[in-house]
């Protein structure tokens, strides 16, 4: 007599767990170098009083200082004659402010008193918008994590497999998947381009298990592998529905009116929204009978 093995999958539901929330990591603001405009510290606002103040911590490994100049002036006194004619005319912006015409230069950080290198990257002079173009990139800078993680940045997703049912004691793989993405905004009158680039990720599996941060993101599997341990994979030791969530930390630069792109020095948090997984419970039994016999035995396919 042939034994006919049935496999019987009980479901068992439990309560899920909680969704993570969003979160945002405070930081130090990047620092200014410049020839003609005295700019070279490290600003934040303060809390207390809403005022902009030096930052003590030190910024991003960037080796480079930035600054600006008028597209024309040599220094304080002098002027380039012969650029003069071909100076680009800013036209106000829509409240009226008048616009000056301005060139990007860099020099090493480590180097006092350097020769400062015009910024090439975006070719011609561009405009600068400010009643007080001197106070323009310390105030940009005192805000711009702020405004970084207010930006409407795309999450990213969580996946699992197997999905959206898996077994208990199993490994299940969960992956994320992120993308940098750009933005073109506009603060205190000037046009920033800021970059939004996903460095780590936090898995919360919803049963109070959780992964990260990590620069793992892990990724899909051929079928014939589910159920194999990856760097992401978890084991569920109880049956119930669980939200999947996956936190992606985004790191960032900006770009102030088609300045070099400078490092944010702090990260935005974003949370993707819940992938449910339903964990079961598997029950193996054994029956003797002969599914030829007796087709609506236990454990035959037509029963």
């Amino acid at each position: 007599m042939r034994q006919v093995l049935a496999t019987f999958v009980v479901l068992l539901l439990l309560t899920g767990a909680g969704i993570a929330t969003a979160r945002a990591t405070p930081g130090p603001t990047i620092s200014y170098g410049s020839e003609t405009i005295n700019i070279k510290s490290q600003f934040t606002v303060e809390e207390a009083t809403k005022t902009i103040v030096e930052y003590s911590k030190s910024t991003p490994q960037d080796p480079n200082q930035y600054s600006y100049a008028l597209q024309c002036q040599l220094d304080e006194n002098a002027v380039r004659n012969h650029c003069l004619p071909g100076q680009i005319t800013c036209p106000p912006s829509e409240d009226g402010t008048e616009g000056q015409a301005i060139i990007w230069r860099y020099a090493p950080k480590s180097i006092p008193n350097p020769t400062w290198t015009e910024w090439t990257q975006f070719g011609a002079p561009t405009c600068l918008y400010d009643p007080k173009p001197e106070d323009i990139l310390p105030r940009i800078a005192a805000r711009i994590l702020q405004d970084f993680q207010q930006l409407p940045v795309v999450a990213g997703t969580v996946s699992a497999q197997p999905s959206p049912h898996t077994l208990v004691g199993a490994e299940t793989n969960v992956f994320a998947n992120a993308t940098e993405q750009q933005f073109e905004v506009t603060i205190l009158g000037q046009k920033v381009h800021l970059t939004a680039t996903p460095a780590q990720y936090t898995f919360n599996y919803g049963d109070g298990s959780t992964l990260g941060p990590s620069a793992t993101y892990g990724g899909p599997i051929p079928e014939a592998e589910w159920g194999v341990k990856t760097r992401t994979s978890h084991v569920y030791g109880d049956t119930g529905d669980f939200n999947v969530t996956v936190t992606t930390s985004f790191t960032g630069t900006y770009s102030v009116n088609n300045g070099p792109a400078l490092p944010i020095s702090g990260t935005g948090e974003f949370t993707s929204a819940p992938e449910t997984l339903r964990v079961w419970r598997s029950v193996t039994r054994n029956y003797a009978d002969d599914c030829n016999v007796n087709p609506l035995g236990e454990g035959c396919p037509a029963r």
